[in-house]
């Protein structure tokens, strides 16, 4: 027996569970599960090089002493980052709640009405603010927020006006990043308003801009609108509260950060961005839509809008390749508006304003000038010569400035930062502290017609938001409820011991531009990672920057394509993706420049040889890379996979490996020593991060010696690589997989993915005898997951995959993956961490459910009227006064095998996703709305 105190925590089979599902599968070992499963040729017999696992409290301990190297202080930096105050009933309901952040991506709607019901409420905040009509559920951070709308406004122009104008100073960091998707998109940055011409596509302001100075955009707006170009600004959420919408501006988008309404720093990440638009670019807003429908009951329900937008259904024709977004951040920002509603956010930005400006009239009266005569929250003092020592100065008395230049400092002012701290910054600047404010020509919002919906009005006391806060939370299911059984991904315990240390303050309130000792216990932390990622997928280096496994693609091609450059092959521009693959890595490819060319998938799910042989025939001059998942989108792994890459390799062509899988081969199989150049890891399944209702999410890429340079980053000799707003990505949640590798070590590693191999095995074989298993191995073994097949029960009783789905809900589960890879099709994975006795029970609903199939078949339930199609049930239609259908009631609500004592009852009946997408509703009406239509009624 292991002496891992925490590998029996983690995984949810005991050792006599794991002895009766090995029998079930006639198997005598695991290790003989292992080897019928992995082909021999790839299998990675060695212990890995990672600590010998320990306990929660002995590894708590461990990261602590790390992580209280960093040097914590007050940031007054800003550049995008501020301080914030986490209202501690947010904190404890909703940041710290696993019902919050185990739950999955909203696409089964019927499960996910709180979480889907507070991001409506952050896309109407975001309207709010901007005075546009539609904003989405959120994007990763602002700097790819920045370039996402720079990509509208240039595929709104069909590519044929490449010139992109920032017409004031944009942070370094969305700058950075722009170029960077520039480079591979094909538009070119041009800097001031005097350039704006019928060539450019778009313009783009930042307010505040990045020295602080706020200013009318009005001469600017009315250039772009005359060249035709659309008018982008990258808005402050605070610094709005005291200006107009940016709509009465002119703005076509607005993007910005929402991290200051309640997000911690976390040295950069994870924070929601948002994006706003005008309604004529509603088809073409990246990301997440939530819109309101009607259930089949006719009650309101929301649910994900316009998903024909998602990458799988337009792979390479995508406009973006954007998969995951900051839910659980933007979710926090949204019940922080709740919480303070209109006056309070108000309230706090009049605060910040009024600080800034004291401030400002104390250095003038001190004979200090100021650089930017109009401010919201930002003072740049001229300090000829003076700007070390006074950063110095203030570093040591526990403040962090930002130093422009020699001559200039500037004191970014936010919520945090009181009376006190203004006194302490006079003596630092050798000035006396005044009352008087300057004078600065910024107005507050006027309430009377802003954030006037009800859900921003009601909750003041502690008791209405703690309650407000469950209601939603009960109304999903999330893994503090049940198994989520998906296929690819991953979902997986997210130990209480790898989430605590994200609320440590010196892991919650650390600056990204913090310097670099500053920020010691986060590196040593992430060489950590970096050392044992490296050894666990056998690569030279990882990086942290990407932060989604999107954007993990996106690095990881562009370091092949850079590779490629130096070595004077920059013609190789195909990118050959085999036909299975998961939409976002086709979608990734033409973000990077490439061509895709897709090579056929055999019956039995593998890479077709032949066509890959033809294919290199025909393009291998010119190829740039393939990707590939491994194990296979069918749960499989496949044998020929070595002679796969050295094809590529024999052709010039780099191995991108998508290690969206890699729950089954840690321990067991390593992508680097396969044959892979590049691959990217999901930390939000693999290696424990949650999910958290559809992000954040962590993307970062392995990669082997030779493209170690091509790594991304932040102006690398004067060239941008970044990927990412942050230097090290969304770090305040690398602590979790930190914590999960050094509590399982090497053995636990490895037990776990043997363990989430036999789990998928036990459902297979469980269910072989009611349902095809589509894909297996060449012995009969699935990897970490399975395919069953639904369709045999269309053709004979009617009832569809998204019928099985449904009913699933009766039975207290989320669905797996549906209709992928596969049409009609069900991806189950299990995972290690589920206990045999939830395993057996969601083998029981799925047996359950096709034998109510067979009844249809049988025509005991008519094919329009059965617990199927109905499927889900709610406690409003089961308690109606007449009950109509051929089935009784208990066998609606309470099917064999559920306990009425923990029965998950669904809010609303099956959304009509139709009628959501016909009459789009994505943010809230004011309530002057409701007024019309009472006078009108």
């Amino acid at each position: 027996m292991s002496k891992n105190p925490f590998l029996y925590r983690h995984i949810g089979p005991n050792e006599n569970d794991q002895r009766h599902m090995l029998k079930t599968l006639g198997m005598p070992s695991l290790e003989t599960l292992i080897t019928q499963t992995i082909p021999g040729n790839i299998r990675y017999n060695k212990a890995l090089d990672v600590p010998e696992g320990v306990g929660e409290e002995e590894a708590l301990a461990e990261l602590h002493e790390k992580i209280e190297q960093n040097i914590e202080t007050k940031p007054m930096i800003g550049q995008g980052y501020f301080g914030t105050h986490v209202p501690p009933v947010i904190l404890r309901n909703l940041f710290e709640n696993p019902g919050w952040y185990t739950s999955y991506t909203p696409y089964q709607p019927e499960i996910s009405q709180g979480r889907l019901e507070m991001l409506f409420h952050f896309q109407t905040l975001i309207s709010e603010l901007t005075g546009l009509p539609i904003a989405n559920a959120s994007l990763l951070d602002e700097a790819t927020a920045v370039a996402e709308a720079a990509g509208i406004a240039y595929r709104a122009k069909n590519g044929k006006r490449s010139g992109i104008v920032l017409a004031n100073s944009l942070y370094p960091q969305s700058l950075d990043v722009l170029s960077t998707r520039g480079e591979t998109i094909g538009f070119d940055l041009k800097h001031g308003a005097d350039t704006i011409d019928e060539t450019c596509s778009a313009v783009i302001v930042q307010y505040p801009d990045s020295f602080g100075e706020v200013q009318d955009f009005t001469t600017i707006s009315e250039a772009a609108k005359a060249a035709g170009a659309l008018f982008i600004v990258v808005a402050d959420p605070m610094a709005l509260l005291m200006s107009d919408a940016p709509a009465t501006w002119g703005a076509d988008i607005v993007v910005g950060a929402i991290q200051r309404y309640g997000v911690p720093l976390g040295n950069g990440g994870p924070h929601a961005a948002f994006m706003a638009v005008s309604e004529k670019h509603t088809r073409t807003i990246p990301g997440r839509l939530v819109g309101q429908s009607i259930d089949s009951d006719g009650n309101p329900a929301y649910r994900l809008a316009l998903q024909t937008r998602e990458q799988h259904i337009r792979r390479e024709k995508a406009t973006s390749n954007i998969c995951t977004a900051q839910a659980l951040l933007a979710n926090m920002a949204a019940a922080y508006a709740i919480w303070h509603g209109p006056e309070g956010l108000i309230h706090i930005a009049s605060k910040i304003h009024g600080r800034a400006s004291r401030f400002a009239a104390s250095l003038i009266a001190g004979g200090i000038p100021l650089k930017n005569a109009k401010f919201f929250d930002t003072v740049v003092a001229e300090v000829k010569g003076k700007a070390d020592d006074i950063i110095k100065d203030a570093e040591q008395a526990g403040y962090l400035l930002h130093q422009i230049d020699a001559d200039h400092v500037a004191i970014a002012f936010d919520e945090t930062i009181g009376r006190k701290d203004i006194d302490t910054l006079c003596h630092i600047f050798g000035v006396k502290r005044l009352e008087e404010r300057v004078e600065v020509q910024l107005t507050p919002r006027d309430t009377t017609h802003f954030m006037t919906q009800e859900i921003f009005h009601q909750c003041r006391s502690e008791t209405d938001m703690m309650r407000m806060l469950r209601r939603m939370m009960d109304q999903d299911l999330a893994l503090d409820k049940a198994m989520i059984p998906l296929g690819s991904c991953t979902m997986k315990l997210n130990a209480a011991a790898e989430m605590i240390p994200v609320s440590w303050s010196k892991v919650a309130n650390m600056h990204p531009f913090a310097p670099s000792h500053h920020l010691k216990g986060y590196q040593i932390m992430i060489d950590d990672l970096d050392r044992w990622l490296s050894e666990i997928t056998g690569f030279a280096k990882v990086s942290f920057q990407p932060n989604a496994g999107s954007q993990g693609e996106y690095a990881g091609l562009l370091a092949i394509k850079r590779y490629h450059e130096a070595n004077g092959e920059g013609h190789r521009n195909i990118c050959l993706i085999p036909s299975s693959a998961h939409g976002t890595n086709p979608a990734s490819s033409q973000m990077a420049g490439y061509k895709v060319v897709v090579v056929k998938c055999t019956e039995s799910g593998d890479v077709d040889l032949s066509d890959l042989d033809a294919k290199l025939e025909k393009h291998g001059n010119d190829l740039a890379a393939l990707m590939i998942t491994y194990p296979s989108t069918h749960g499989v792994f496949e044998t020929a996979i070595k002679t796969i890459c050295q094809k590529i390799h024999d052709h010039g062509g780099q191995v991108y490996l998508d290690g969206a899988y890699m729950n089954a081969m840690v321990g067991l199989a390593r992508p680097g020593d396969i044959g892979g150049d590049v691959c990217h890891l999901n930390l939000h399944k693999t290696f424990c991060i949650p999910h958290g209702g559809g992000g954040p999410g962590v993307g970062p890429i392995g990669v082997a010696s030779h493209l170690v340079p091509h790594l991304p980053g932040h102006s690398i000799n004067g060239t941008s690589h970044a990927v990412s707003a942050a230097p090290q990505g969304s770090a305040s949640i690398l602590p979790i997989s930190w914590m999960y590798i050094r509590m399982l070590g090497s053995e636990g590693l490895k037990r776990a993915s043997e363990v989430a191999i036999l789990s998928a095995n036990y459902i297979a074989k469980q269910l072989e005898s009611h349902y095809n298993i589509l894909y297996k191995g060449e012995n009969g073994c699935v990897a970490h997951e399975c395919i069953i097949d639904t369709r045999p029960y269309k053709d004979s009783a009617g009832v569809s995959v998204d019928d099985f789905a449904k009913r699933l809900i009766d039975y207290g589960f989320h669905a797996p993956t549906m209709s992928w890879p596969v049409a009609g099709t069900l991806m189950v994975e299990p995972t290690e961490s589920e206990p045999l006795a939830e395993v057996d029970r969601f083998i029981h609903a799925m047996i359950a459910i096709a034998d109510e199939a067979k009844r249809v078949e049988a025509g005991e339930w008519p094919l329009d009227d059965n617990p199927m199609v109905n499927a889900p049930h709610t406690a409003k239609a089961l308690l109606a006064d007449e009950w109509t259908k051929p089935y009784r009631r208990e066998r609606a609500a309470y099917p064999d095998g559920i306990n009425p004592a923990h029965k998950y009852w669904p809010p609303v009946a099956r959304v009509d996703n139709v009628h959501g997408d016909r009459n789009l509703v994505c943010t809230c009406p004011p309530l002057e709305d409701y007024m019309e239509e009472e006078k009108t009624a």
